[in-house]
């Protein structure tokens, strides 16, 4: 009954926590996945995006900075432990105008992971066959090298890696 069943799932439990750990399969990677910088979220009113943040939620929100090479403005609003990016289109080629087309309020675009070598992670992550949507890094709204992994690469999310 209820008992045997409970004396077998408290000896699958030992079983499984007692056997090695998977992560100890992972082989060893010539670069090192750091922090979560930053979650982008797509915003089709950036100044009403901005005032919800600072003046209704009381966060330190950032000046504009427009990216023409990323084809976008940024905000960054900071958080204790990382950051949100409010992104909203720059031009008409913008990525974010695309994504505001079929995501009208807005939403997440991307997760931006620290990386300590980004060139490194670029061979490795080539060699596993995830997509890479650029031949080089290019400078990020922080000044430093990122790329994107492909959303259907990584489970349908846009992951951003940027040189920490």
């Amino acid at each position: 009954g209820l008992l045997s069943r409970l004396q077998t799932s408290a000896l699958t439990v030992r079983t499984l926590s007692s056997s090695k750990s998977s992560s100890q399969n992972i082989p060893s990677c010539l670069w090192k996945l750091g922090r979560l910088n930053h979650v982008a979220i797509a915003v089709p009113d950036l100044e009403k995006a901005q005032s919800l943040y600072k003046n209704v939620l009381g966060a330190q929100v950032s000046e504009t900075v427009a990216l023409p090479e990323h084809g976008v403005y940024t905000v960054f609003v900071e958080l204790g432990n990382t950051k949100l990016e409010l992104l909203h289109p720059l031009g008409e080629k913008s990525p974010i105008a695309s994504f505001l087309q079929k995501n009208k309020t807005g939403g997440m675009h991307h997760i931006c992971i620290e990386v300590d070598d980004i060139k490194a992670a670029m061979t490795e992550l080539k060699k596993k066959k995830i997509r890479i949507l650029s031949e080089e890094p290019k400078i990020g709204a922080h000044g430093k090298p990122v790329i994107f992994l492909h959303p259907k690469d990584c489970h349908g999310v846009l992951v951003e890696l940027e040189q920490a």
